[in-house]
């Protein structure tokens, strides 16, 4: 079974949302949102018939189906780390970031959009 990530304390992910929204991109705070907003993901979508990789800060298994042991798997979903906080958010939709090609998918099970957005805490 894939390790499952732990949300961050509710504090640190405010702070780091307050540091987000006013243009500061630093790593650790990305780190820190990506990895939170991936292990939420995890809890509202369990599963593992999509991988949903956020390079190069972390990578999970979600989505009820058929479960993938090896090998590339069957449905992707990557992006990078600002449009993952902003999508897991609902800064953006999954619709304005598929349309302007800022997560590549493929497979089945891979609109997130039931999914999204994520709430930021706890």
């Amino acid at each position: 079974m894939p390790r499952q990530l732990t949300p961050a304390p509710e504090d640190q992910v405010q702070e780091a949302l307050n540091r987000f929204d006013a243009g500061g991109r630093e790593r650790e705070d990305l780190r820190l949102l990506v990895k939170h907003l991936l292990a939420l993901l995890q809890r509202r979508a369990p599963g593992a018939s999509v991988e949903v990789r956020v390079p190069p800060y972390a990578a999970v298994q979600v989505v009820p189906g058929v479960r993938h042991t090896r090998g590339t798997p069957p449905a992707v979903v990557e992006t990078d780390a600002e449009t993952w906080v902003a999508v897991a958010t609902g800064r953006l939709s999954w619709s304005e970031v598929v349309a302007a090609g800022r997560v590549r998918a493929s497979g089945e099970r891979t609109d997130l959009s039931p999914y999204l957005p994520l709430p930021t805490g706890p």
